[in-house]
């Protein structure tokens, strides 16, 4: 079977991986601006490859599943929007420490609170640093166009069952509602094989696995987090996914992810129309974060300038990647409102490029 092109909405297109990567269960919740992502599975899921598709009674029931289904070493995902996964901490970080693989999507919408359904990238800090307790990390992939929530839809269940360990698509409102062209992978079917660490009851071939997070002794929970903490550093060696757009030359750069690095495109254009040398660098895993790249481009270029759809949370990073080499400005909007490639231009005209004339 050869590869589809498609014309879908963001949402849509997400759900339709999930199905053609062989997934064995989705559980989740309604919430604006991610509902048709359940809907889509709902109508399409089942009777294509058997998949369970459930609607559970809230965002902790779903996650709580996932939990189950994944201990049982099923492919399993969930998605929700902000306020949703705010419900979904206290089981994200059972399940990271159990080690369990999973794929999380976020279609992120603007707050605090209830907020709005418009589009924003408020849940940075939250993903990234760790919503939930304690000293657990989630893989975080950022896409920036349909075609990548299709792609990291495949990319995320790789790397969950590589490293045993759940990741985070985070994508946001405006990318979840969107048409894109698509390219779609061929079907892959679901596979009967068990892994070895799964809950299967007691085979006659092995002793039954038991999958807790419950460890009453602290030198057995020290032991256990300083497993996940060299898991940490391994993928922080070997996963790291960025984009550098014209970069070789730059002397300023923005630094964006997913939809504003998109806009940040445009920006670049624009001010190399009128003799300033602009690159765009998006980082594509947001953990593991490219720090060393960004600062290396430190070394090359004048100014950083971070545009974000939030208050600033990943401009710190940015700032700890730089090390005080270069200066580094931030442009953020917020509750909804995006960015535009001329208020971005003008921050660059504003922040650097007057200061040098």
């Amino acid at each position: 079977m050869n590869k589809e092109l498609k014309l879908m909405k963001g949402n849509e297109a997400l759900a339709e991986a999930a199905i053609r990567v062989g997934c064995d269960a989705y559980f989740g919740y309604p919430i604006t601006p991610q509902s048709e992502i359940l809907e889509y599975l709902t109508r399409e899921a089942y009777e294509r490859t058997g998949m369970v598709v459930l609607q559970a009674e809230s965002e902790i029931a779903s996650i709580n599943m996932i939990y189950g289904a994944a201990g049982a070493g099923k492919k399993v995902m969930t998605s929700s929007s902000s306020p949703g996964i705010s419900l979904m901490q206290e089981g994200i970080s059972y399940i990271a420490c159990a080690e369990l693989p999973c794929v999380l999507v976020n279609v992120v919408r603007g707050g605090p609170g209830l907020g709005t359904i418009q589009p924003s990238q408020g849940d940075y800090f939250q993903t990234v640093k760790g919503g939930g307790h304690g000293d657990y990390k989630l893989i975080v992939l950022a896409p920036s166009t349909v075609q990548e929530m299709v792609d990291h839809v495949k990319l995320g269940f790789e790397l969950a069952f590589k490293w045993r360990n759940p990741v985070m698509i985070l994508t946001d409102g405006a990318l979840g509602q969107m048409m894109e062209k698509v390219e779609l992978f061929p079907q892959i079917r679901r596979t009967t094989e068990v892994p070895e660490w799964a809950t299967v009851g007691k085979p006659k071939t092995r002793e039954r696995n038991i999958i807790t997070t419950l460890h009453i002794e602290a030198d057995k929970m020290q032991e256990i987090n300083l497993h996940l903490q060299k898991k940490y550093k391994e993928i922080e060696q070997e996963e790291i996914l960025y984009e550098a757009s014209g970069c070789d030359d730059a002397e300023f750069v923005l630094v964006a992810f997913g939809l504003v690095a998109r806009i940040c495109q445009k920006t670049a254009l624009l001010a190399r129309e009128k003799g300033i040398k602009v690159g765009v660098f998006r980082p594509i895993t947001l953990f593991p974060y490219p720090f060393n790249e960004l600062n290396k481009l430190a070394d090359r270029a004048k100014g950083f300038l971070t545009v974000e759809m939030n208050a600033g949370q990943m401009v710190e990073d940015v700032r700890l990647a730089v090390n005080g080499k270069i200066p580094v400005e931030f442009l953020g909007r917020m509750g909804g409102v995006v960015p535009t490639p001329e208020e971005i231009l003008q921050t660059i005209e504003e922040k650097f490029v007057g200061e040098l004339v």
